[in-house]
């Protein structure tokens, strides 16, 4: 049993000021895991105004110093990297291999990108007689989420840590194991006090307290669109900086000239890693309407592969994080079959076998058009939904036809043609042929998926602001 019970502020673990404690529920046992505090306004002014003293200092360090930190940190995480995997697997539920090869890599990933791109960063540009600088935002609120609970913690902290921010992180009360471990890690590793804090908490509670305080300079958030919402509402009135990196209904457009079994195999078995928990997820397959038995066939036999289970070393597809994500993703799958999709495999209620644990069956609807609510809305669950286009217009027009912008994909025999295609879906990132992640490229989406990017060096340019200095340079 875990009991996290304390706040990290100010480089000390510290009591909360309001006593309350919340239980935290592993998804594959449905038992208690463990026990944290709920923070509230007061801990978060107390973490802000540490924050606060520490930018007076730490803004001002030198990149060797900051360096030399971020190879503290790496070397830290490293050394908990396999109780970051345990973490994770408790908390959300996530299988061994994807615990190991995939949640943990991928936060390391960005502070080791961080550092090297940190060693070639200058921040200063001559324009004529006037010097352009990029100085750190502040003090920047992090409010992470659930899903990818480690990469999202590490794709903010890395950057900041980098420029020169102070930070107060709010981990997702759903999965705060990791956000535990994580600030462990910071800590071992001699991060200066006031410099890295971490208060445990829900949105009410915690996140509201952090995106409305007028001394946070910056919020950064991920998570779903409404809270998005919620969050730059609170945020207005102090004019802060608000980062968001929100949710997804994305595209994944199999076009004339690709190899559809191949393609559409990949595809269904990306949909489900992670148990469909991706904000950038492929969720809307679209074939040629010629061709949409051959794919439901194909998608049927993928689905038939997939084993569902316990996160051990055998399984490829955990539980679902929570009941009440278990919850939604039966009303959307009910909705789906309501409204005449095709039901290719899976369907409501649990696997067999599994009676014990938030398990949903790996789902695939065929036949599906694009005012139906499963191709509308963003499920977060093993749910892929498989649209028809007679024509490569059609097929671009459906794509973009969504309040999202997150991520599209595009499978293609001709890398000309896919590219073609790919300049015309409206996302902000687009992966051709099932191209692996790149964390040096930007990440992050248009329209209701959110503002701002993440990863590389673009998140430098995010937790900075520009300051010109005219007359800089005299005759």
């Amino acid at each position: 049993m875990r009991n996290y019970l304390d706040f990290y502020i100010d480089g000390a673990w510290v009591a909360p000021l309001q006593p309350k404690q919340l239980d935290v529920i592993n998804p594959a046992t449905e038992q208690v895991a463990g026990r944290i505090s709920l923070g509230a306004a007061g801990d978060v002014d107390r973490a802000v105004a540490a924050a606060r003293r520490a930018f007076n200092s730490f803004s001002r360090t030198s990149k060797a110093e900051r360096l030399d930190l971020l190879d503290a940190v790496i070397a830290a995480y490293q050394a908990r990297a396999k109780d970051l995997a345990d973490a994770v697997q408790e908390e959300m539920g996530a299988p061994t291999g994807l615990a190991h090869a995939a949640h943990v890599p991928l936060a390391l990933g960005h502070f080791a990108t961080a550092r090297a791109l940190l060693a070639d960063f200058d921040p200063d540009q001559i324009m004529g007689s006037t010097k352009l600088t990029k100085e750190p935002i502040g003090v920047v609120g992090m409010i992470t989420p659930w899903n990818w609970p480690l990469n999202q913690i590490g794709c903010k902290v890395a950057p900041a840590l980098a420029v020169g921010c102070t930070m107060v992180l709010k981990p997702s009360e759903v999965a705060p194991f990791t956000g535990q471990v994580f600030t462990e890690i910071m800590h071992a590793a001699g991060v200066p006090a006031g410099v890295f804090n971490m208060i445990q908490g829900d949105g009410p509670g915690v996140g509201a307290a952090i995106s409305s305080h007028p001394d946070i300079d910056m919020v950064s958030f991920t998570g779903s669109t409404r809270a998005g919402v919620d969050v730059a509402r609170n945020a207005a009135a102090t004019v802060k900086r608000v980062h968001q990196e929100l949710g997804g209904k994305s595209a994944n457009i199999i076009l004339e000239d690709a190899d559809l079994p191949a393609a559409v195999r990949q595809g269904v078995a990306a949909m489900m890693v992670n148990a469909g928990q991706s904000c950038n997820a492929p969720s809307r397959m679209l074939v040629p309407a010629s061709r949409m038995a051959e794919a439901q066939d194909v998608a049927r036999q993928t689905i038939a592969e997939q084993k569902v289970g316990a996160p051990t070393d055998e399984v490829n597809l955990g539980p679902v994080v929570s009941d009440v994500q278990w919850n939604r993703i039966q009303t959307l799958i009910q909705a789906g079959i309501d409204e005449g999709a095709t039901l290719v495999a899976g369907g409501p209620g649990k696997p067999e076998g599994l009676n014990q644990g938030y398990y949903v069956r790996p789902t695939v609807f065929g036949d599906v058009n694009n005012q139906m609510t499963v191709a509308r809305e963003e499920i977060f669950g093993p749910v892929l939904v498989i649209l028809g286009y007679d024509n490569e217009e059609q097929a671009i027009e459906i794509a973009n036809d969504t309040p999202y912008g997150l991520a599209g994909y595009v499978q293609s025999g001709s890398i000309e043609h896919g590219r073609d295609v790919a300049s015309r879906i409206r996302a902000g990132q687009v992966l051709l042929n099932y191209a692996p992640l790149d964390i040096n490229a930007p990440f992050g989406g248009y329209k209701q998926s959110g503002n701002g990017r993440e990863w590389g060096e673009h998140a430098f340019h995010e937790f900075m602001e520009v300051k010109a200095v005219l007359g800089y340079e005299q005759a």
